[in-house]
């Protein structure tokens, strides 16, 4: 098996233990979980390093304040990587970090 990564994203009604799935190739084993919002993500993160994810990329509803909160709590153990929109269009052309906070 290849790289255990995981994809967070973020979405007001999401539930990180019901909205979730899993997917295997030949490269990687990528995990998507669903949060409510930065509090539940990091709480994810957490979970997801703690399980062997070597590497995190996090959905643009995160803003630039809820990357920052899951990369400080993951303290450099794995690699966080950020998918981004200014104003992300999920969200009416606002940020996470407005939404979220």
């Amino acid at each position: 098996m290849g790289l255990k990564a995981a994809f967070i994203f973020v979405a007001p009604e999401a539930d990180a233990a019901r909205d979730r799935a899993v997917v295997d190739s030949p490269v990687v084993r990528l995990t998507v979980v669903g949060v409510k919002d930065y509090k539940m993500g990091v709480k994810a993160a957490v979970e997801l390093v703690d399980q062997g994810i070597e590497a995190i990329e996090l959905c643009a509803g995160f803003g630039v304040e809820g990357a920052a909160m899951v990369k400080q709590a993951l303290q450099g153990k794995v690699p966080v990587g950020v998918v981004r929109f200014d104003n992300h269009p999920g969200f009416d052309f606002k940020s996470g970090d407005e939404l979220f906070k």
